[in-house]
């Protein structure tokens, strides 16, 4: 012991051990004592370790570890999310640099290179949680895309449909014309942003004035169906039931007075384009107007535009439109305007809301036992201010567009028969659809064999919703299932609470009757000294893998906890490091100077221990009440 460096090397110590380990199964279930189940998380397959991981999963990796440690049969569930916009877009770039795309393969070929991708690099990022020490069950780990999770999903869809909750329908919803597919609100990222407000005038149509209207989307005028007003303005009750000219389009379109308008927003009248807004859409509902979408799924005007429109692109439209605008004298001013617009978390085009054809599921009877879960303390959202905001949320929830226009995902069990009238885009235009878990063998209308099933695949977050049942088995009732669920804690970030945190609990309430987990314990974001967001454009992330290369994992999780405080933001700087980096070295030198003492073997005679052995022992134990303490009260 004596020859031991008087510094510690956490390299030539972390691997070593960390393998032993995993392969001696100490972090396997034991299948003895009460049960403790955490489920990770699953990262996508695309991502790459960020320090936002280390923290989530160090914070786990306490908690399994000390519940092992206290005799309970701990397990932690690991896997990886198959990520479908974000994994075909990785293919799709690869695709680019050989001069093809994924319409040269066909679908067939293009999600068998998606899986090849998958089988090369989706395991990757679990590699490198190893090299954090994290003390997942790996045995255990599962995919979103792999056969147990291909057939739970098709399950739960049945099974949704079978109750009435899965319908087709045409609304508003976020669509990337990059990717052209619908997103989720989650997938629909606003960022502030300097704008204009456009204020045009829109001539009566019996020729006695004009009304003035403001709008941050100028191309969207083409596809305006009315003008509304608040029932309360004085100063345009005279103008309800009349109509205006539409400018540049010449349809003629009335003024409705809706309660949605603002009457303090621009010059309290706004356009309605029911087919590119959700409000115009619910107002359109109301009063029953014209639903004109007038854009292509990649974000150029389409036919339902005057003719020296169509083709151009949404934005090239938009100068076209207010250009024309004030050629003719109708442009009446134009106002700097900060606001907040949606981009694709993806490739960051800006996002277009627009009429669509689209699954969803009805959220408000699901999302009823999940409410009552928390009302109830069955389920404890920790810190408790959260859950003031999860109440406003699903209370007012709204349905879930489930359906993607991309080839890499779980395919929508549906068919159409193509003899009856084969799928086609308006819901309206195509045959009942035919809802099976395998293709049917004929179509129960005509017999016809000629089917073909739709083309959408299912929102990744269909399949990660019901990841606390499927990594136990379900929809199998296995020995796991009957053993592990419920599970106990879910621990991650505040801005997925509605996106995936409180569905998992809707597919288990649904599903099981149960809510997955007891306890959801929400930690903070990782920014850096200065309070900002990391980000690759301001080149302030903190990569963990560089961290451990110099400080070692034990560093790297030790500083990250000691400046987390619960449920807040964590500012981080890289030396922060080096203080784990000291007190690592420090316990190595005190190891190394006790066992450099001489000591008998066999068991310790109390009794005959000095003073200041037993002070040191007192301490320990009050230390480790204390530990106890605070780790069951998450603090």
């Amino acid at each position: 012991m004596s020859e031991l460096s008087p510094r510690y090397d956490p390299s030539a110590v972390e691997g070593r051990w960390y393998a032993r380990w995993e392969k001696d199964g100490r972090f396997a279930a034991t299948g003895k004592g009460e049960p403790y189940v955490i489920a990770m998380p699953p990262p996508n397959v695309t991502g790459i370790l960020h320090i936002g991981h280390a923290l989530n999963n160090t914070i786990q990796d306490i908690l399994i570890r000390f519940e092992r440690m206290r005799g309970r049969d701990a397990v932690w569930l690991p896997g990886t999310d198959h990520a479908g916009i974000a994994t075909q877009n990785v293919v799709e770039q690869a695709l680019k640099k050989e001069g093809k795309s994924r319409d040269d393969l066909g679908r067939e070929a293009f999600v068998a290179r998606c899986w090849d991708w998958q089988k090369q690099y989706g395991g990757t990022i679990l590699t490198q949680f190893r090299r954090l020490g994290f003390s997942a069950d790996w045995s255990r780990t599962a995919f979103t895309m792999d056969e147990a999770r291909f057939r739970a999903v098709r399950k739960v869809f049945l099974d949704l449909h079978a109750k009435g909750l899965i319908y087709r329908g045409e609304y508003i919803i976020n669509w990337c014309p990059r990717c052209q597919t619908a997103l989720s609100d989650e997938e629909s990222e606003h960022e502030e942003t300097q704008g204009k407000l456009w204020h045009f005038r829109y001539p009566l149509a019996d020729g006695s004035g004009h009304v003035i209207v403001a709008t941050t989307r100028p191309e969207t005028m083409l596809g305006d169906t009315a003008v509304a007003v608040n029932p309360a303005d004085e100063r345009y009750r005279a103008l309800v039931g009349k109509k205006v000219k539409l400018p540049l389009v010449g349809r003629e379109i009335p003024v409705v007075a809706d309660d949605m308008v603002d009457p303090k927003f621009g010059t309290g009248a706004v356009k309605v384009t029911p087919a590119h807004d959700p409000n115009d859409f619910q107002t359109a509902q109301r009063h029953k107007l014209l639903l004109l979408n007038v854009m292509t799924d990649d974000g150029h005007m389409n036919h339902e535009v005057p003719e020296g429109y169509r083709g151009l692109d949404r934005f090239a439209a938009r100068k076209r439109v207010v250009a024309e605008m004030e050629a003719l004298g109708l442009l009446e001013k134009v106002e700097e305007h900060r606001h907040a617009v949606g981009h694709c978390y993806r490739c960051d085009t800006v996002v277009e809301p627009r009429l669509s054809p689209q699954w969803f599921v009805k959220m408000k009877p699901l999302a009823a036992p999940a409410v009552q879960a928390v009302r109830d303390g069955k389920v404890t959202i920790d810190p408790e201010r959260w859950e003031k905001v999860y109440f406003q949320w699903m209370e007012n929830i709204r349905d879930w567009c489930i359906s993607r226009q991309i080839w890499w995902g779980h395919r929508i069990p549906v068919w159409y028969c193509k003899t009856c009238a084969p799928f086609q885009r308006r819901p309206g235009l195509a045959a009942k659809p035919l809802i099976s878990d395998a293709r049917p063998a004929a179509c129960p209308a005509c017999g016809g064999k000629d089917l073909e099933q739709d083309p959408d695949v299912l929102d990744t977050w269909f399949s990660s919703w019901l990841w606390p049942m499927t990594t136990l088995g379900w929809p199998e009732e296995t020995a796991d299932l009957t053993r592990y669920y419920p599970g106990h804690t879910l621990v991650t970030a505040p801005e997925i609470l509605f996106f995936w945190v409180a569905r998992m609990m809707m597919a288990g309430g649904f599903e099981k009757g149960a809510m997955p987990f007891r306890e959801i314990l929400l930690h903070g974001t990782v920014r850096d000294e200065k309070g900002r967001k990391m980000s690759k454009s301001l080149g302030n992330g903190i990569d963990p893998l560089e961290v451990i290369e110099k400080y070692g994992a034990d560093a790297l999780r030790f500083s990250l906890m000691v400046i987390t405080a619960k449920g807040q933001d964590v500012h981080l700087a890289e030396s922060r490091f080096e203080m784990g980096r000291n007190f690592a070295n420090k316990l190595f030198n005190a190891t190394r100077l006790v066992l450099m003492q001489e000591a008998k073997p066999g068991p310790v005679d109390v009794s005959a221990l000095a003073p200041e052995d037993l002070w040191i022992l007192s301490r320990l134990q009050r230390t480790v009440e204390e530990a106890t303490r605070f780790l069951e009260r998450r603090e």
